[in-house]
Formats: structure tokens, sequence, C-alpha cells
């Protein structure tokens, strides 16, 4: 009986959680004379087609807007994945003055919600020329708080004898960060470059408001024109909102394997 409780509990989460994608992706795959609004509702397309997608790109230039998604989302996977795991060092295998203060900055960081800043960000976006670039768009999240944190904590979790020895054998702080902290933690840095891809793919508030060309608008704000467009037709915004998913699926399909050795690695202190 306790493991039928367990397979429905688990049946019903996964319902809750996958259900809503799998109906958009039925959608998406739903020809123009197929009614969506059934009653019952039919899950399965009686005859599937892609039209849908091709329909997307001939409304709105969505590729362009990948494209910019693309570009700022590859920046802040590597300005994330460089920043915080110097950072995360720094705060785990160096000593310096201030550094209990500095930790505590970054966790202090992790309190403030982003919609409070985001005024003085539009502010020093503007006061640096920056507004209306896809480089305003990557700096708030450059380096995230909690990226810093999970590195550190990656890093106070290896062992001291190897980098000590390495140490002994003339390895500066450089190299021993760069062939030995970092080739430990690779799983970390993957759950790093996940979460950053995800936060910069998915941000739509701070782009819609730092971006006006609509040339440098980024996939949520370009799907958001579909939405307010088309909104009648439910199959172009079923098959736009899985062009916007279908990239985060496949960068967590690519690195899965690491990204559950890295979810250990961040949370074990040494």
């Amino acid at each position: 009986m306790s493991r039928t409780v367990r397979y429905v509990l688990l049946l019903a989460v996964f319902l809750i959680s996958i259900g809503p994608f799998l109906w958009q992706l039925s959608t998406s795959l739903k020809g123009i004379g197929e009614d969506i609004y059934a009653n019952p509702p039919q899950f399965l397309p009686a005859d599937p087609t892609v039209s849908n997608y091709s329909r997307v790109a001939g409304v709105i230039p969505v590729w362009d807007f990948a494209l910019n998604s693309l570009i700022v989302a590859v920046a802040n996977v590597f300005s994330n994945c460089v920043g915080a795991a110097m950072a995360g060092y720094a705060l785990s295998r160096m000593k310096f003055r201030g550094k209990r203060y500095a930790l505590l900055a970054f966790i202090l960081a992790l309190l403030v919600p982003g919609e409070t800043i985001m005024i003085s960000q539009f502010l020093m976006m503007r006061s640096a020329g920056l507004t209306d670039t896809l480089v305003a768009v990557v700096l708030p999240g450059a380096v995230s708080a909690l990226n810093v944190l999970l590195m550190r904590n990656a890093f106070a979790a290896l062992s001291n004898e190897v980098e000590d020895a390495a140490m002994i054998d003339g390895a500066n702080s450089w190299q021993r960060f760069a062939r030995i902290a970092v080739p430990s933690v690779k799983g970390t840095i993957a759950v790093v470059a996940i979460f950053s891809f995800m936060f910069s793919w998915d941000d739509f508030l701070w782009p819609l408001i730092v971006l006006r060309d609509p040339g440098n608008y980024t996939l949520t704000i370009g799907l958001n024109y579909l939405q307010g467009t088309f909104a009648s037709d439910q199959r172009l915004v079923a098959a736009g909102t899985i062009i916007a998913v279908a990239p985060l699926i496949a960068l967590f399909l690519a690195l899965q394997r690491y990204f559950f050795r890295g979810v250990g690695e961040g949370a074990v202190k040494g």
C-alpha cells in the first residue's frame, strides 16, 4: 500500500509539473482544422503537423530573437562560470583581510529582491550609455551571488592535502586554482552553467525595461508580441513556447550527468 501511495504521488507531481508542457506540445502540433477546445479534450493530435512552427517564423523574426537570447545566455554562462569560480575559490581556499565580510555580503545579496534594485540598475546603465544594448542585459546577472556560494561550498569540500602538496612543489595560487581545484568541481560548474543559462534565457522583466529597439529584443519579449497579436490562435502561441523551451531541455539533457553530481558537490561542506 505504501508503495502504491508513493507512485500515485509521483504521478501527481509529474502531471502537475510536466503536464502543461506536454499539453503545449500537443497544441503546437495540431492543425488549423482541428478543434483545440474540444470537450472532452483530445490530448493527441489527430493529424500532427509542424506547420505552426514555420508560421511563427513568418509572423515574427523568431530566429533573430533567439539569436539575441543565445548571445545573452552564452555571455552570462561564461561570466558566471569564470567569475563565480574565482570568487568561490578565493572565499574558500585563500586568506585575506575582510574575508568574512565578503562572504556575508554575498549571503545578504540573496535576500535582496531583484525588483527593488532594477531602477538603480537602469539608471546605472543609462549613465554608462548602455541602454538598448545586449551588454546592458548581461551585466546585472554577470556574476550571481547564488553561483558564488555554490562554488564556494564545492571548493570548501575539497581535500587540503593535494593543494598543500602542490604548494610545496612551488605552484602559485592561479596554478592551484586552474589545475587542481577547477577540474575537481566540474559538476558544480555544470550546475552554475545550467542555472545561468536558464536565468538569462527566461528573463523577461529586465530586458523589457532596458531594451527599446525590436532588433535587440530577446526571445521572451518577442514571443510576447505573438501572444498579444495572435492570442486567438493558441497554436502559434504554443509553438512559440516550445521554441523557447527546447534549448533549455537540450542543455539539461547534455549536462544532466554533471548536474546531479554537481548538486552533491555544492551541498557538501568539508
